[in-house]
């Protein structure tokens, strides 16, 4: 904090010390001299508190600037987020960022400040964006591939081209800064800030953002038909996801597959006929034995390790989708008799998660409708100062946690 040569003039570099000032404001300099008070519109905050990525190992609460807004942002006050299983991979160093972005990418929130160029909109209204962020002017966007648009990286020489690039659609917590503070900065507004209709909590809406919208494309993906025998291997939150897209999309039978029986629980309130305990049986063996050896129609990977792949190929029947959702940290060996030598029909459909408003809505609808609930895997709540236990609790996967709510 400092006080320029005119009194007058404050300008106030951290929140705690705003009340103070306008305290001492209202004192006399000198004996019968009153000045007049300081609007907090005179002294804005300037600062937020934000989780910010240091080093592998590390993410640490920090203090950052609040963001400037420009004419197609949207300055959003985070009410709920939580943490992702890709935020582990970051926090692992087994995916790249750079150090002292702000971490996270699930914003749900209110509207503090929209730019001059978005419209439909208004201050102080409840919002959720999703994780990808696009321009939906963008080619990537317009051919259908939002979640790989990079446009916005051509000016700095960082994407060619027409603006494709992998992943780069993923801009919170991966190219700028994410939602893991008390505010966020939400680019092309218009068509990524979606309201969020009354009578929905914070909780009930937190999924939609990643994992609803990640699990749902994995059963997007899998092109399931009416009737179709579904096998999801992994029942993390995403697995849970796309279970309940698999039974929305019309599968007659699911199986879920994954070592955690409070998981697998949870995956038969939400649509799952069968459970499989990868601790109790051999997958692959019992996934022929329930198909009478004709295998699934289709399977839906969402853990993103050689292992799960390998047995959602192994069980898929010749002609089979197999729909992968994992986000992997080394190279993938596809073995050959499973992949028929190249000459079974199979087909392998990878994702990143759709945003935009549309999206939002959609899902929005599912919740608001009762198709879904998603608010329950929600386990525990942690305030954004307890951010780095809340890591640790999750990273190492005590308690039963499977969503963690963060509150700034």
């Amino acid at each position: 904090m400092w006080v320029a040569g005119n009194p007058e003039f404050i300008r106030v570099e951290d929140r705690a010390f705003i009340p103070f000032l306008i305290l001492i404001n209202t004192l006399p300099r000198r004996w019968g001299e009153y000045p007049s008070r300081i609007s907090l519109q005179e002294c804005p905050m300037t600062m937020m508190k934000a989780a910010i990525f240091v080093a592998p190992g590390r993410i640490e609460l920090a203090d950052k600037p609040i963001p400037d807004v420009g004419p197609n942002d949207a300055l959003v006050r985070i009410t709920t987020t939580t943490i992702c299983g890709t935020d582990i991979h970051i926090l692992k160093g087994e995916y790249p960022v750079a150090q002292g972005l702000t971490i996270g990418h699930e914003p749900v929130g209110v509207v503090e400040k929209l730019g001059s160029a978005v419209c439909g909109y208004r201050e102080g209204q409840r919002v959720i964006a999703g994780a990808i962020c696009p321009n939906f002017n963008s080619y990537a966007a317009q051919d259908g591939a939002a979640s790989q648009d990079g446009s916005y990286l051509i000016g700095e020489g960082r994407c060619g081209g027409h603006g494709y690039k992998a992943t780069a659609g993923w801009r919170f917590g991966n190219l700028i800064d994410g939602t893991q503070a008390e505010y966020v900065l939400v680019p092309d507004a218009q068509g990524n800030l979606a309201p969020i209709p009354d009578g929905l909590s914070d909780e009930q809406v937190l999924m939609c953002p990643d994992i609803m919208s990640t699990g749902f494309k994995g059963a997007e993906n899998a092109n399931i038909r009416i009737g179709d025998v579904v096998a999801v291997f992994a029942q993390g939150p995403i697995g849970l996801c796309a279970t309940a897209g698999a039974r929305l999309l019309g599968a007659s039978t699911i199986i879920a597959i994954d070592g955690n029986a409070h998981r697998l629980g949870i995956a038969r309130t939400i649509g799952a006929d069968v459970t499989l305990n990868f601790h109790d049986c051999d997958i692959v063996d019992e996934v022929m034995k329930l198909t009478g050896g004709r295998g699934v129609d289709a399977a839906i990977e969402a853990l993103g390790t050689q292992g799960t792949f390998e047995q959602a190929l192994r069980v898929l029947k010749p002609g089979g989708t197999l729909s992968s959702l994992g986000v992997y940290s080394s190279d993938l060996t596809i073995p050959l008799g499973a992949f028929a030598a190249g000459l079974g029909d199979h087909r392998i459909n990878t994702a990143l998660c759709p945003g935009g408003k549309e999206r939002m809505r959609r899902l929005m609808n599912v919740v608001a409708f009762g198709r879904a609930d998603f608010g329950t895997l929600v386990t525990h709540h942690y305030p954004l100062e307890d951010i780095v236990a809340a890591y640790d609790l999750f990273a190492h996967q005590r308690d039963g946690v499977l969503k963690v709510a963060i509150k700034p």
